[in-house]
């Protein structure tokens, strides 16, 4: 990531946390480094940063803008080619790296235990790689997926969490009935 990209990925979360339904402008940062941290950054230079027509800050600038966007100065500046966030070695071969990405979205989504058990499965097959290239294949013929749905699953495993519409329904009387689509 370059150092553009993390200061304009920075003002969009400032937004939100300053209350704002949107990200900060450039202008709005300026004017706030300077009423906050009695500081001067021009909108201009904010905009050269990131466009990359000046790919690395000043001292001072790191400083400042550190500061008012509360992360290390060390943050802001660009990554190094071939730079990860992530811990993965690029060693590992392509269907280990497909099992460890369903693994970890397996542990994401614990609170939704059919998918989250339906993710280890996949993962602990030989072919996992293979599976998830077949299910692309096979969302994109029309009408597949629903008829193998139909077929395959039972009704209450095809409903996302929180969907009411596999639930019964109570009508005035008391008595539950089950709706149908």
């Amino acid at each position: 990531m370059t150092l553009g990209q993390k200061l304009r990925t920075l003002r969009q979360l400032e937004g939100p946390l300053r209350g704002l339904d949107r990200e900060m402008t450039q202008s709005e940062v300026a004017r706030a480094i300077r009423q906050e941290l009695h500081g001067t950054i021009s909108q201009s230079y904010l905009s050269l940063i990131e466009k990359g027509t000046r790919p690395h800050l000043s001292h001072s600038s790191r400083q400042l803008l550190a500061k008012f966007f509360k992360v290390h100065p060390g943050y802001l500046v660009s990554d190094p080619p071939g730079f990860h966030y992530e811990l993965a070695s690029p060693v590992g071969s392509d269907e280990r790296t497909v099992d460890r990405w369903l693994l970890d979205g397996a542990a994401r989504l614990a609170a939704d235990a059919p998918l989250s058990a339906a993710l280890e499965r996949l993962a602990a097959r030989a072919d996992s790689r293979r599976c998830l290239m077949l299910l692309d294949e096979m969302a994109t013929m029309p009408g597949l997926l629903d008829r193998l749905s139909d077929t395959l699953l039972p009704r209450q495993s095809r409903t996302a969490p929180g969907d009411d519409s596999s639930r019964p329904t109570v009508r005035r009387g008391g008595s539950a009935t089950e709706e149908r689509t």
